[in-house]
């Protein structure tokens, strides 16, 4: 910047200043480069990909992703002290990529919305407890919000409702579907439908478009949703505990014989709602109470004591997300593990800047309809 316009006769005469070498000049490059390129992951905007097809087919195995710190507002650093550009393990040494010597409290700058139901959303893993890391260094998640806190939502023969409306289904959800062939497919009818195979199963995954197509082929019988009925049950949120409690705060097991397809209701907590503790939902918020808002909890005989305190209700801290992948039955989201807390969310998925089928012939690696598609 010319500065001669301020007081010229005041200024000092220029002294010969010894000129950079290439080096140092390099080095305050690089310097420069990693402090704007961390700002800019940090505050702005991060690229990711897509490594697992929870979300097919919205969201492919090999999609490059450019997510939005901006749009919920930016969280602050709680491990600050990190290596540049690595997550949480140094990708040579396999050593911790930050210090969690010196953590931060959870603080989160303004954003421009709120998380909305049928957002595309990165979060930090809640149930990512077993390393003990910090919440920032937890892996990184993508899901679609099903429920937002407030809501009550089920899951009833594999369809999704809030407050006893059904939800709007993603554009790209994929399930299960059980058939027997009489004679075999065309040879591209599997990729044509993008039909997901199971080899050595009766059961294949595609969207509702595909499967409504392939249904009315003659060489396909038995066609129908895999779709586990009511009352089978599996081992989905809230894991069982053998702990009992006195009969008035009930039993912490609950046998409700809940499965993937048919689940809840449930009432995702919302930040100020004081929820009254009995043996319907002890089991469904003692985690959140307990492990993500950082309370001590004891029984004492017949009694619940959070924080030496006895008592029988709880007023949330914070506000909670349901996240769920489009592809039903190959994800392991909220129905395994509950919540996501608003301290865990990353950003919002904004669209795919790249996408790459490893699988496929090397003039065909890149899918070229996915570039720069916008993330529904």
């Amino acid at each position: 910047m010319n500065w001669k316009f301020w007081n010229k006769k005041t200024t000092p005469k220029k002294t010969n200043k010894k000129k950079k070498s290439a080096t140092r000049e390099w080095v305050d490059a690089i310097v420069f480069a990693v402090i704007a390129a961390t700002l800019i992951r940090t505050f702005f905007i991060e690229a990711y990909v897509i490594p697992t097809p929870s979300m097919e087919r919205s969201l492919l195995v090999g999609d490059f992703l450019f997510v939005s710190k901006v749009n919920y507002g930016a969280r602050t650093p709680m491990t600050p002290i990190a290596f540049p550009f690595a997550h949480h393990t140094m990708p040579i040494t396999g050593t911790k990529a930050y210090w969690d010597g010196w953590e931060l409290p959870y603080y989160r700058l303004p954003g421009f919305s709120s998380i909305k139901r049928g957002d595309v959303v990165v979060f930090n893993y809640p149930a990512d407890t077993i390393n003990n890391r910090p919440v920032d260094k937890r892996e990184n998640y993508i899901k679609r919000c099903q429920g937002i806190s407030g809501d009550t939502l089920s899951v009833v023969d594999g369809q999704v409702y809030v407050n006893r409306k059904a939800a709007a289904n993603p554009p790209g959800e994929q399930m299960e579907y059980k058939y027997t062939l009489t004679d075999s497919l065309n040879a591209t009818a599997n990729d044509d439908l993008k039909i997901t195979l199971y080899p050595q199963h009766t059961y294949h995954a595609m969207t509702a478009a595909s499967a409504a197509i392939l249904q009315k082929y003659s060489n396909v019988k038995d066609f129908a949703p895999d779709i586990a009925p009511k009352g089978a049950s599996e081992a989905v949120f809230p894991r069982s505990s053998t702990t009992v409690l006195d009969p008035n705060l009930a039993i912490r097991v609950l046998d409700n014989h809940w499965n993937a397809d048919n689940f809840g209701p449930i009432i995702i907590p919302k930040k100020g709602w004081t929820v009254k503790l009995d043996s319907t939902n002890f089991a469904i918020y003692e985690r959140a109470i307990e492990v993500y808002e950082h309370n001590k909890m004891e029984i004492k005989g017949a009694d619940l004591y959070i924080n030496g305190v006895k008592t029988l209700s709880y007023t949330f801290k914070m506000n909670y997300y349901w996240m769920m992948g489009d592809n039903r039955h190959d994800s392991e989201d909220s129905r395994y593990w509950g919540f996501v807390p608003e301290d865990h969310i990353v950003g919002k998925a904004l669209f795919v800047w790249m996408s790459w089928d490893d699988d496929a012939s090397f003039f065909h690696k890149i899918r070229w309809s996915r570039l720069f598609m916008g993330i529904h």
